[in-house]
């Protein structure tokens, strides 16, 4: 089935790229979640409105995008979390608990889908985090992982 991506997916592709996916995945996951609609000839027009509002976005978003990395990496960021004895945390930490504390500290509001965590995160103590904030920008955000 051949779909036009109307937002990212990751391992996928970007909004306005035509790709090609089973017809279980493409039906059932990707277009009732408004990811991607069918590819058809007039789809050619949508996939340039597209991509000419991703290009003008990308050039005005890469300069905003380099300052809030800036304000990221300067401060380490506190992430309270319920724990117990040893410093084992009941459970692992969420992107939506790292994303609420990024926003409290920097003030950026930052998607949680942006945030890249390599390992779970089951301990108290400093770890690091990347945030993808454009597609040329990351940054790497030091995390206290506190209790609370």
């Amino acid at each position: 089935m051949k779909l036009i991506l109307t937002q990212e997916v990751d391992g996928l592709g970007a909004p306005g790229d035509v790709v090609e996916v089973k017809d279980g995945y493409g039906r059932n996951y990707l277009v009732p979640r408004g990811l991607g609609i069918r590819w058809t000839r007039g789809g050619e027009k949508t996939i340039e409105s597209i991509k000419s509002a991703r290009t003008a976005r990308a050039v005005r978003d890469e300069d905003h995008a380099k300052d809030v990395k800036a304000k990221l990496e300067a401060n380490a960021v506190n992430v309270k979390v319920r724990s117990g004895e040893g410093g084992r945390l009941f459970g692992a930490v969420t992107t939506t608990e790292i994303a609420d504390a990024i926003t409290d500290v920097s003030g950026e509001k930052v998607d949680r889908r942006t945030i890249v965590v390599a390992n779970p995160i089951k301990s108290l103590g400093a770890h690091e985090v990347t945030v993808k904030l454009h597609d040329e920008v990351s940054a790497t955000v030091a995390l206290n992982v506190v209790p609370a």
